[in-house]
């Protein structure tokens, strides 16, 4: 079934100055995810827009739109998480959760919050019912990123998932979220991160595009096999001496980048 796309909503303006200050404020402040929402919203839609038009033209895509199921609710429904198999991407997912204190809705809490402000303070129109549940699911494949990519919900692990991320979404908003995050550890750690980084990047590059993945499907499935079938390479082929993890100021980091 042919699914009829709205218009897209008008351009807004570029507000370069909002998303600087964003991305300084979340520098400062990292675990405050509501910068990282504004500055989306500062520097508008059009690569959301493109992204969205990305997905209808895919057949996975599609396919999920015409039936567009809820990737909430499957992330939310515990128990059945629970009985799937120990090796299992949803259950990998659960342990994510439950080792970083997350509900499944965190984010959409946030993104909830930020949307409120722009809409009634900024005039930004709402999304259609068909961009609005992409919206959704985009945020929700986040945490899949994490549990997929094995980067860490610490500093440097959503510093690392950022240059992933660039790869797989590209975007104004997610290059400068990037590439703060990336000059903030490398003031620390020097051009090694930036080759560690880089490699991040390039392994979200050779993947294929996971925002079409059909998650409430691939949840059953062995962790590694979600990555064999996505072409996530493996963290260890990526990263011989191994993932960073941690923050900035432990004073092992150096040693362990090599």
């Amino acid at each position: 079934m042919k699914i009829e796309i709205p218009a897209a909503p008008a351009r807004q303006p570029l507000r370069w100055r909002r998303a600087l200050s964003e991305v300084r404020a979340l520098i400062r402040e990292p675990e405050e995810t509501d910068h990282a929402m504004h500055l989306v919203y500062a520097l508008g839609a059009r690569e959301f827009e493109r992204n969205f038009l990305r997905f209808t033209a895919s057949p996975s895509g599609a396919a999920l739109l015409a039936e567009r199921p809820s990737l909430l609710a499957a992330l939310s429904d515990c128990a059945s998480l629970a009985r799937l198999p120990e090796a299992s991407l949803g259950r990998a997912y659960l342990a994510y959760l439950a080792a970083n204190g997350f509900a499944p809705g965190g984010l959409l809490e946030v993104q909830e919050r930020v949307r409120a402000h722009w809409e009634g303070e900024q005039g930004i129109p709402p999304l259609d019912p068909l961009r609005a549940w992409f919206r959704e699911r985009t945020l929700l494949s986040h945490d899949l990123f994490h549990v997929l990519s094995d980067y860490g919900t610490d500093e440097l692990g959503e510093a690392t998932l950022l240059a992933f991320t660039l790869a797989q979404l590209g975007g104004r908003a997610q290059a400068l979220l990037t590439a703060g995050a990336a000059l903030e550890v490398w003031r620390t750690l020097g051009w090694r991160w930036i080759v560690y980084d880089f490699r991040a990047w390039q392994r979200g590059r050779s993947s294929s595009w996971l925002a079409a993945l059909p998650w409430e499907e691939l949840l059953p499935l062995r962790l590694e096999t979600v990555r064999c079938l996505s072409g996530v390479c493996e963290a260890r082929d990526v990263h011989p001496r191994g993932v960073l993890r941690g923050s900035l100021d432990d004073p092992g980091l150096p040693a362990a980048l090599g």
